[in-house]
């Protein structure tokens, strides 16, 4: 491990937010064990990762993957500083999060009637009424609530998405108490142009709400996108170990981007993340193999420059 593994010491901080015990695997045809499951979190957090999307709380029959949601944050190292989230959306789905003891709760409100039908069964509309109802239950438990604007750059259902749509889902998600919201390019058709331009224009209805980026590498621009959402000024990015990842509902809608190549990105370009870069590389490969697959993460293959 070098001095710079983590990033320069002392640089600008970008935080990550790893997402692959969730996203990285809910659309694998391999379905990784509990104790597995446990391990990739805990090994994460050891990487130096301060906020990990652990769980979903979902059907399991719709997603067999994420079965076992319970069992897993019974089993993980609740480390000082890390947050485990857990992804839910209803309130069926809150009250086991908060029964399992979750840190974090992260709430999904696609931008699109076509994805938000396909994938949650409802609505924008609706979704958003959930929403209000999920944060009302959150008042008093000390649990922060996040959510994530999923389709925002486009839709595989309803195609191009009108940025004054996004906008408008997003103010309604700053009536809530909501401390984050995330723009998620679900399917990986955004460009950086693209993202600037949503940055700037969602930022004008936060309400001071901290803003996320969430990408895909579906058409070879998640990197680039990343890059300009830290132009645009935002702080905090998702990814997953190894590259792995997609949404079971959305067609053709392939990894995210991985968190050994995002990390080598952001350190060369003079970004402090915390995370291990040698141990995020070293775990992505793990996952490949716990899946029986090429991990698409390039960082294993090539290395670290320098070596």
């Amino acid at each position: 491990m070098t001095a710079n593994d983590r990033g320069p010491q002392g640089a600008e901080h970008v935080e990550i937010v790893e997402v692959g015990p969730r996203d990285g695997l809910q659309n694998e045809d391999r379905t990784l064990s509990v104790d597995d499951r446990v391990e990739l979190i805990d090994r994460a957090a050891a990487a130096g990762a301060r906020r990990i999307e652990a769980v979903s709380f979902v059907n399991p029959k719709r997603v067999p993957q994420m079965a076992g949601a319970e069992e897993v944050m019974a089993g993980v190292t609740r480390a000082p500083g890390v947050s485990h989230i857990g992804l839910v959306l209803n309130r069926r789905g809150l009250d086991r999060a908060v029964a399992a003891g979750v840190s974090e709760v992260n709430v999904a409100v696609p931008a699109t009637d076509g994805f938000c039908v396909r994938n949650q069964g409802c609505t924008v509309e609706e979704m958003l009424g959930v929403l209000a109802d999920i944060d009302a239950a959150l008042a008093g438990t000390g649990i922060p609530l996040s959510v994530t604007v999923s389709t925002a750059f486009g839709c595989p259902f309803d195609g191009e998405v009108p940025p004054e749509q996004v906008v408008e889902v997003v103010r309604r998600i700053a009536d809530t108490g909501a401390v984050e919201i995330a723009l998620a390019d679900t399917i990986g058709v955004g460009v950086p142009r693209q993202v600037g331009d949503l940055l700037a224009r969602v930022g004008k209805v936060a309400d001071g709400r901290g803003l996320r980026c969430h990408f895909h590498n579906t058409r070879n621009t998640g990197y680039a996108n990343a890059l300009a959402a830290v132009d645009g000024g935002v702080r905090v990015l998702d990814s997953s170990l190894g590259g792995f990842g997609g949404c079971p509902f959305a067609p053709a809608a392939t990894g995210n981007i991985a968190t050994e190549d995002l990390l080598y990105m952001l350190h060369r370009s003079g970004l402090h993340t915390g995370v291990s870069l040698s141990e995020a590389a070293a775990l992505g490969e793990w996952m490949g193999e716990r899946l029986d697959k090429q991990p698409p993460a390039y960082l294993g293959r090539a290395g670290a420059f320098p070596a």
